[in-house]
């Protein structure tokens, strides 16, 4: 049946987590003995051909594939789990009817806004930013939490020095991973009007002037200058005193820029800790 497949644990990867990268995948967990998993699969089967192609059903028995069950959690059957790109988006337990079974593969189907991202993100590749910064503005315009439209536009934003108002975007989703990696891309690329030159003068007239010491790590940070520019804020941080807050939150968001995992991260993070405490 076309858009459904039964796989067993070798076949995850590539069809579930790797696919799930391109359309929107629902595996269902079931197993031959279970009565309403033989309701719920009809059902599930039917959706999947109805909407030709817009999601892909995957089922995997449980008893075959008891190690790939227990990964997920699966306690109960049938259980149900969709995945976009390549992580769990949404679940469910139990024979649900059908009308509702369609309103929640429904959710999780691209909206037009989705399609429009896609579309500016294929711009912002082929070379045509601005063209891609309208895509994205007239998604914002209708809605204005839209998280992909808005990330994608801050990172333009980011990209070409317009800072505050990448800022102002972002304040408008949840708080996630990717928001607070943009935020502190932008605070750390704000500093790139810092007058390098102005800076060497004032810390040639007073080698003390912790402010100075404060901008020029922050300056270096936005030249990607990390580990002199970490350097020169833990000098800060150390030092105490008003600036030290500052120092402290500037290190830290480039730790956010890095990465958690990169060297310079773990070296600094644990160097920030021991200044603090």
């Amino acid at each position: 049946m076309d858009h459904v497949k039964d796989i067993d644990q070798q076949d995850f990867g590539r069809e579930v987590l790797q696919r799930s990268g391109e359309v929107p995948v629902v595996v269902d967990f079931w197993a031959e003995w279970c009565g309403p998993c033989k309701v719920l699969g009809p059902t599930l089967e039917k959706v999947a051909q109805d909407l030709g192609g817009a999601f892909e059903l995957v089922k995997i028995d449980v008893d075959a594939n008891q190690e790939l069950a227990a990964q997920f959690g699966i306690k109960s059957i049938p259980s149900v789990i969709a995945f976009k790109n390549g992580k769990p988006a949404a679940q469910f337990m139990g024979a649900l009817p059908e009308t509702q079974v369609r309103q929640w593969v429904e959710d999780l189907l691209p909206t037009e806004e989705d399609r429009q991202v896609d579309r500016a993100r294929d711009l912002v590749l082929e070379g045509d930013e601005l063209a891609a910064e309208a895509v994205l503005r007239d998604i914002v315009s209708r809605v204005p939490d839209h998280p992909e439209a808005v990330t994608a536009l801050a990172s333009l934003l980011i990209a070409r020095g317009d800072t505050d108002e990448a800022l102002i975007l972002l304040g408008r989703l949840p708080r996630t991973a990717e928001v607070e990696r943009l935020e502190a891309a932008a605070r750390v690329t704000a500093a790139q009007e810092i007058d390098l030159s102005d800076i060497e003068r004032r810390l040639a007239a007073d080698p003390g002037d912790q402010k100075a010491r404060l901008e020029l790590g922050q300056a270096l940070a936005a030249r990607g200058e990390y580990e002199p520019a970490l350097d020169r804020l833990l000098e800060v941080v150390r030092s105490g005193g008003d600036r030290r807050e500052p120092a402290r939150q500037a290190m830290v968001d480039v730790f956010g820029v890095l990465g958690p995992d990169h060297p310079l991260t773990v070296s600094y993070r644990r160097a920030l800790a021991n200044a603090l405490f």
